[in-house]
Formats: C-alpha cells, sequence, structure tokens
C-alpha cells in the first residue's frame, strides 16, 4: 500500500521550511532508475468551515536535474533584484534564524530570507 502512495518512488533527502502558515518543504526523490529530481511543496493550514477542522491545501512543483541551474539563475536574479533594487535597506539578515532553534520557536517566523548566491551543492 505504502508504495502505491509514493509509485516506487524513494525519497532521499528532506529539508523543512516553517514560514507562518505556511511549510515549505524541498525533497530530493529517485525514480526507479535510479535518477533524482526535486519536489518543493508549499502546505498552507486552512480551516475548514464545513467540518469545523483544518485541512491542508497544497502546491508541488516538480524540478529535474536537467533545469536545477536555470531554476537556480532565475530564483538567485529575482531575490537579488529585491534586495538589492527594490529594498536595499532592508537587513535581511535579520530574519535568519538559528537552523537548530527553528523547530523550537514558539511563534513561527513572519518570513524567510535566501541567502544572496544559493548553490546546489
Amino acid at each position: 500500500m505504502e508504495e502505491n502512495k509514493t509509485n516506487g518512488r524513494e525519497e532521499i533527502f528532506s529539508e523543512k521550511v516553517k514560514a507562518g502558515k505556511r511549510t515549505y518543504f524541498f525533497d530530493v526523490k529517485s525514480t526507479r532508475s535510479n535518477d533524482y529530481y526535486l519536489t518543493i511543496t508549499e502546505s498552507k493550514k486552512r480551516y475548514n468551515k464545513d467540518d469545523e477542522g483544518f485541512t491542508y491545501e497544497k502546491h508541488k512543483i516538480f524540478l529535474y536535474k536537467e533545469d536545477f541551474n536555470k531554476f537556480m539563475d532565475a530564483l538567485n536574479n529575482t531575490v537579488n533584484h529585491v534586495k538589492t533594487e527594490l529594498m536595499p535597506d532592508v537587513d535581511f539578515d535579520s530574519f535568519n534564524h538559528n537552523h537548530d532553534n527553528h523547530e523550537k520557536e514558539e511563534e513561527p517566523a513572519k518570513s524567510t530570507a535566501v541567502d544572496s548566491e544559493l548553490k546546489w551543492d
């Protein structure tokens, strides 16, 4: 049954970023042919009026190895444009949180900062 949920794709690595009411998941998965790809999932907690409970709205992006560099270039260019052209007076480092304490925060972070130079290791 579990194999049907993942379609035989093994999860290799996962990173979670909490950002207010949203959580982002960065997951490396493998295909049956031992190739790798990245999924980026945005999960938002929503109140469901019908059953007076919470549901999670999820949006997912699949990123394949041939697009890693183009994706990172576009992300870096976009973030750097905001930092240098649109908001040069904002101290983006003040948004950084100690990664070890990030999970223990009682009040979720309002936003997350992205390093000016992101690299694929």
